[in-house]
């Protein structure tokens, strides 16, 4: 398992899919994973320490993980199968329960769990970009700080 750093969130053109960037850490390989429009704004209220006027369902899991006295300590991203990404929440006491990984990561931006990526998957779908080209990722990052979660289109309650 490679530790993963969450880039951000933006738009792929023209299918205006939102899609999670993710940075191996101590790596030179990026995994961007397609979600939903949902997911992208829940994780972009997390990355922007933004509180929504009522929870989120990750921000009610993240409230109910602590009533209960649960710890969530690692999100793992486990597998691609058929264009298809699958993750798993890993608890304190070792439980397991899988999960899409678009929930998971939001959920590990709440609860400030780490976040790793198989070596299969960062084989298969991770994307190296060498020093060199390090312009275009600042320039994605650029770019993620001017967009807000609102630029998603949807409406959260």
């Amino acid at each position: 398992m490679n530790e993963l750093d969450v880039v951000g969130v933006r738009v792929e053109m023209p299918s205006n899919q939102p899609i999670v960037l993710l940075r191996e850490v101590g790596g030179d390989r990026y995994l961007p994973i397609w979600i939903g429009p949902g997911e992208a704004t829940a994780i972009a209220f997390a990355q922007q320490g933004m509180a929504p006027a009522r929870p989120l369902t990750h921000d009610l899991f993240k409230d109910v993980l602590e009533a209960l006295g649960q710890e969530l300590t690692e999100v793992r991203i486990t597998d691609l199968r058929e264009g298809v990404f699958y993750a798993e929440l890993v608890f304190a006491g070792g439980v397991e329960v899988s999960a899409r990984p678009s929930d998971a990561i939001a959920l590990a931006l709440r609860t400030g769990t780490p976040i790793y990526g198989s070596d299969g998957v960062l084989d298969d779908a991770g994307i190296a970009i060498p020093d060199e080209q390090e312009d275009e990722v600042e320039k994605f990052r650029e770019f993620l700080d001017q967009i807000s979660p609102e630029d998603f289109g949807t409406n959260s309650q």
